[in-house]
């Protein structure tokens, strides 16, 4: 029996409805790393003015004067996961640690998506390897939003290492020297005084 036009649209609203829904749920899928008022789960360093939370974001600043590069580092480490967050420099170098390993003096180690003039579509290893991985420099800075809001996805799972910048991926590497699992880092760089900003950090745990 064919169901009536009243059944034919009452599926229809519904499905109209429920897409939406759908996509938010999926949308939703990670859990904040930022809860938008304070660095609650997140271990900061000794100098406690090198991060903090302005108007929503978190902003790391330095006046200059670092002896070493210094993190906003989460307290638990991660495994397989998406971490998605989005990053404005306004001036300096910073970068997105995953899978690394803090130091009683607070200094980090391991793989790192570069935030820099220069440097943007780099993977660096912290305190190990160095430059690992470039995407070119040219093509990198076509797709950068210089001064505005850069959206980065990175995704670890098992030895492999995806990074998505501005929807394009810039990274793509299985490295059987890549850590099992470790923390999320921030930083800030040594050098001349600088600045960048943090906001909508969420992190999605993989089967």
């Amino acid at each position: 029996m064919r169901p009536s036009t009243t059944t034919r649209l009452a599926t229809l609203l519904a499905a109209t409805f429920l897409l939406p829904a759908t996509a938010a749920l999926a949308q939703s899928a990670g859990k904040p790393l930022f809860n938008g008022k304070d660095l609650d789960g997140w271990v900061t360093p000794a100098d406690k003015a090198l991060f903090a939370v302005e108007d929503g974001v978190i902003v790391g600043r330095t006046a200059g004067d670092l002896k070493k590069n210094e993190f906003l580092v989460t307290a638990k480490p991660y495994k397989d996961f998406t971490l998605k967050a989005k990053v404005k420099l306004r001036n300096g170098n910073s970068g997105i640690q995953v899978r690394s390993k803090r130091a009683d003096d607070g200094a980090v180690s391991g793989p790192q998506a570069d935030v820099a003039v220069g440097y943007w579509g780099l993977l660096y290893e912290e305190r190990g390897r160095g430059i690992l991985e470039r995407y070119p420099e040219a093509e990198a800075a076509k797709i950068v939003k210089e001064g505005d809001w850069n959206d980065f996805a990175i995704t670890f799972k098992g030895k492999r290492l995806t990074v998505v910048l501005n929807g394009v991926t810039v990274i793509d590497r299985e490295d059987k020297e890549f850590p099992d699992e470790g923390i999320i880092a921030l930083q800030v760089h040594v050098g001349p005084a600088m600045e960048v900003r943090y906001k909508d950090l969420s992190i999605e745990e993989l089967n």
